[in-house]
């Protein structure tokens, strides 16, 4: 009975340290990653990639897990200069990914170190980038874009500048394919492939945005002075209609109105003559009434008339004395 009970306490701590030592021993690589293992601290064989179960030396060896998935890069913002002298604030972001592990182990051994490589390296790329290129070739993306043009400025070939876009030779996404190319030769050497890097944002710095107010107000003073120019015009055509049709309907109503006189004026003479002609004291009548009416064109209550009695015009007073 002694010895077994002395037996069992050996057994299990036999069993307890091949454990040990199996867990120590036997490793797992998994699908999204590739290992180094090292011994003391000094990388040992290849890289491993294939996932399953693997087996070290255990307590001398080490499992060192690198990445295998494409990783993210996301720059802060930056302010730096336009070949233009324009201040702009840069945010970039990047893809990149390891293509070789042993050399990215022995120079940055983790991704925090990568990372700030990478800030170093893509953030003066992009600089350079930047200061050798003018604002608009940054911020547009094509060479032939053609720009929304108001309705009103539409055919307006006195405006030079609304509707009319600055040429660019390159734009946004060659400058992006310079970075990338410039970069991509940089972090080789760390055992890093760029895959891409874009523009996240790119904001005016705050010496540029009174220049593009500016620019802003410009283009809509033009506009305004392009809808006063037409209004006045617009005005100017109808004033003129206007008057011209108010001449005309004048002329057709002093026309019609002096057919209208014309007729009676001869309706009349008919009238005249036919009653003149019916006898001698029609036309005795006639000329009675027909003194009578001069009468009252000629002499009014302030007139002073002085005649011979021997005229034609006084001869019909004669009766009345």
């Amino acid at each position: 009975m002694e010895n077994k009970h002395k037996i069992v306490p050996a057994v299990i701590f036999i069993v307890a340290l091949v454990t040990f030592i199996a867990q120590s021993a036997l490793y797992t690589v998994s699908e999204i990653e590739q290992v180094i293992i090292t011994q003391f601290g000094k990388p040992i064989g290849d890289p491993i990639a294939n996932a399953g179960l693997k087996f070290k030396l255990p307590f001398i060896q080490e499992v060192n897990a690198i990445e295998k998935r494409v990783l993210e890069w996301d720059g802060s913002p930056s302010d730096m200069p336009t070949k233009d002298k324009l201040y702009i604030s840069v945010d970039l972001f990047a893809r990149w990914r390891i293509v070789d592990p042993l050399q990215y182990f022995l120079r940055l051994r983790d991704e925090m170190s990568a990372q700030s490589r990478l800030d170093d390296i893509l953030g003066s790329e992009t600089r350079n980038a930047v200061a050798k290129h003018k604002l608009i070739e940054i911020i547009r993306t094509t060479k032939d874009r053609v720009p929304e043009l108001e309705q009103v400025m539409i055919g307006d070939e006195n405006s030079p500048t609304i509707g009319k876009l600055v040429p660019i030779q390159k734009g946004r996404k060659v400058i992006e394919s310079e970075i990338l190319e410039a970069a991509a030769t940089k972090v080789e050497v760390f055992g890093i492939e760029l895959l891409d890097i874009r523009f996240k944002r790119i904001n005016y710095n705050a010496s540029v945005k009174p220049k593009i107010y500016d620019r802003m107000i410009s283009e809509r003073r033009q506009i305004a002075e392009r809808f006063l120019s037409e209004g006045k015009g617009e005005a100017a055509r109808i004033m003129g209609d206007r008057v011209r049709e108010l001449s005309r309907i004048q002329s057709e109503a002093y026309q019609k109105v002096e057919e209208i006189r014309g007729e009676a004026d001869a309706t009349a003479a008919q009238i005249y003559a036919a009653s003149y002609n019916q006898s001698s004291e029609a036309r005795a009548l006639f000329e009675f009434t027909r003194t009578m009416t001069a009468y009252n064109d000629i002499i009014d209550k302030n007139t002073l008339l002085l005649m011979s009695s021997d005229i034609e015009l006084y001869r019909p007073l004669k009766g009345i004395e």
